[in-house]
């Protein structure tokens, strides 16, 4: 397996005595299981990094190697040995320093492309993002960090339910997350457990991350509303309010993050 300077690693295969590598080349974060037992039996997390999935068999000898000044036509040989081979599975799952995890149309790719250079699908309807995308955050001093958007995730994810429980397990790569709920909810915090839920029965270890709450569209709202919803902000979590539209709160959130990326 081998990682190169672009980003992607490769799973080498060798077969025969005179038989060329076999090089599958992969992007940095790819996981190699065993397709019958699920075990992991390799993680590419860096460019440059090499791994042989399968060895092939040592070469046998010949009859001529066997001769001798006594033997000069031997009548025996010794045969090579079979080369490993196996069922495999290769899984991405994307590195981001943060992870925007949310319910549809929560205003997760309108961010991205407020902050960085890319250029997510953007549109009023559920289901705009059918595929991560990624994006580098310019912070201070020529300072930045990887952000991921992560499709939308409804109640019941974890058993299959939507489209967002196909990326839930790019969220494990993700050193920080940024839950993201709009102010047009009735129940912020309500719908922010649901999100937590969804995470902590997919993976319970996914709770240990550092993380972040952005409560968005708050162009959409008055004053009065804003004031409801600061009240009852969700305990044990930092919140932001922010305006991807109105520019509101981007350079508060991008310190948040910024500092728990380096807590």
């Amino acid at each position: 397996m081998r990682a190169e300077s672009g980003g992607a690693g490769s799973f080498s295969l060798r077969k025969g005595k005179n038989g060329e590598d076999i090089y599958l080349d992969v992007p940095v974060g790819t996981v190699v299981k065993d397709a019958e037992t699920d075990e992991i039996i390799k993680e590419i997390l860096s460019p440059g990094e090499e791994y042989i999935l399968c060895r092939g068999g040592r070469g046998g000898l010949g009859n001529n190697n066997f001769k001798s000044a006594t033997n000069q036509t031997p009548r025996y040989a010794q045969p090579g040995e079979e080369g490993q081979e196996g069922w495999f599975i290769l899984e991405l799952k994307l590195l981001a320093d943060v992870g925007l995890v949310g319910f549809p149309n929560a205003g997760k790719s309108t961010l991205l492309a407020s902050i960085t250079s890319a250029k997510p699908k953007i549109a009023g309807y559920a289901f705009t993002t059918l595929e991560p995308n990624l994006g580098i955050v310019r912070y201070r001093d020529d300072l930045s960090f990887v952000m991921a958007d992560i499709p939308g995730i409804i109640e019941g994810a974890h058993e299959g339910k939507g489209i967002g429980h196909r990326f839930l397990r790019h969220i494990e790569r993700n050193s920080v997350l940024l839950f993201m709920v709009s102010a047009e909810e009735e129940d912020i915090a309500a719908a922010y457990n649901v999100l937590l839920d969804e995470l902590r029965l997919y993976n319970p270890e996914l709770l240990v991350k550092e993380r972040l709450l952005a409560v968005t569209k708050c162009d959409l709202i008055d004053s009065a509303r804003e004031k409801e919803i600061l009240k009852t902000l969700p305990k044990g979590v930092d919140s932001v309010l922010i305006s991807s539209v109105a520019g509101r709160g981007l350079d508060a959130l991008k310190d948040r993050l910024w500092a728990k990326l380096h807590a």
